[in-house]
Formats: C-alpha cells, structure tokens, sequence
C-alpha cells in the first residue's frame, strides 16, 4: 500500500508537521490503521502503540504488546528515497519476541524470532563481530571531530534501518543520542541482538519495552567486541543531555 503512494502510483502525497521538523503523510496515517485493524485480529488480547496513534495508557497492563512505526524514515519516504521501512514488533513482557521490518523499496523483509535468529529475504544474519571500536563503520551523513577516527557508511532515513546494517555486518556501530520511542526500535532491536549484536541504551543499559513514557534515552546496537568502548565515548556526552538521574 505504502509502496504504490511511494512510486506516484495512487494520488498525491499529503504531508504536514505534527511538531518542528516531525513530518508526517496520509500514508503514514493509512498503513497504521491497516496494521492496527490486520494485527489486532491476531492478538486482540495484546496492547497497542504507534508513532500515529494516540497512546492509551491501558497498554501497560497488557502482558502483550505491538509496537508499531507505519512508516519509519518519513523523510525518505516523502522525498521519493528508498530509506524507509515499516516496524512491527510483538512485546511480551517488556521485551520485544517477534520483530519484522519491512522495506519495500529495497525489496527487504527482515524478520526474528526471539530465540532463533534473524533473517532478511530468508537469509540468516550474522551481525559485525568489529574487535576494534577505532576504523568502525557508521552510517551517518557527518561525524563530530570526537568521532573522527569512525568511517561513515551510507545512511537511510530509518534509524530501524540503520540498526538492521548491524545485524547484517554493513555497519559495526549505530548510536542515538536522543530521547527515543519505543516504536522506533522495538523490532530492529531484536533483528540486531537475534544476529549476535549488542543492542543497549546509551548509557549501556538494556532496553525495557512497554514502560510509561514510551521511551528510553538513546540507542546503542553494535559489535558486542566493540560495546564497552562505544559506552565510553558515548558516556560524558550522555551525561550532558540525560544526567542518569533522569533516564
């Protein structure tokens, strides 16, 4: 459905700001209704939270969850690039056991069980095993001069897709910085850690799913060889904008 809007095969794309520089389309608002109505039929028992839904607080008393991103990479998808990806993620008990990510444009279906590995196109993952933080690959568009001695590679729009380069060895570190939702990793998160990634916080701590405020402050998913070190250089700029007290 989203792939057809993407190609100029239906109707013309209708995109606004719901804050500064936070875009959204009607196709983003269409695929999360189909995926509520579809996924719901599977486990209507099981919560629900989407970037284009309203959160209703009842999730929390859900021991099942979807966390759903309908169009992650919004950006790419509006300006006609093939970044963008559609999340699903099943959480039960705070942790995601099903993940599938979906990239239409790049012909990508990526999917883990928790358990028992990830795959994309059918193909078993095996994530970067880096020894060496110094020379990692990175997909960014610049590096701070504290980062220098990282070497950029290419970098979609969807931060699930850039998790996802992990997990299949096209980049050994991706890190956020940022206050981040739940929706935006959940499922990317287990593809990464099901190809033998380590995936954190950017404090190192692991990710908890389905908590109150949605969110948790950055992402870490890369070489486990190279984790310890990433949290390291990643630690006093950490500190600055999320004081621990906080996260």
């Amino acid at each position: 459905m989203a792939l057809a809007r993407w190609r100029g095969e239906g109707k013309g794309v209708t995109v606004w700001d719901k804050s500064p520089n936070n875009p959204v389309s009607d196709v983003d608002l269409a695929v999360d209704a189909r995926l509520k109505a579809v996924l719901g039929a599977i486990a209507p028992d099981a919560g629900w939270l989407s970037e284009e839904t309203a959160d209703n607080p009842a999730r929390l008393a859900c021991r099942a969850m979807w966390c759903v991103d309908p169009i992650d990479g919004t950006r790419d998808f509006i300006r006609g690039r093939p970044g963008w990806a559609v999340s699903v993620a099943l959480v039960v008990a705070g942790a995601p056991v099903l993940g599938v990510l979906y990239a239409p444009a790049r012909d990508e279906l990526w999917v883990a069980e928790r358990g028992t590995g990830a795959t994309r196109n059918g193909v078993d993952l095996s994530a970067s095993k880096r020894g060496s933080f110094s020379g990692a690959r990175v997909p960014a568009d610049a590096l701070p001069r504290i980062d220098s001695d990282l070497v950029m590679v290419a970098k979609p729009n969807s931060i699930a897709l850039r998790i996802a380069m992990v997990a299949a060895d096209e980049a050994d570190l991706v890190a956020t910085l940022r206050w981040g939702f739940e929706w935006d990793v959940a499922a990317a998160a287990l593809i990464a850690s099901e190809a033998g990634a380590c995936v954190s916080d950017a404090f190192g701590a692991p990710l908890v799913f389905n908590t109150p405020r949605a969110q948790a402050f950055g992402v870490i998913a890369c070489a486990p060889a190279i984790h310890s070190a990433v949290v390291e250089r990643l630690a006093e700029r950490a500190g600055e904008i999320a004081p621990r007290t906080s996260a």
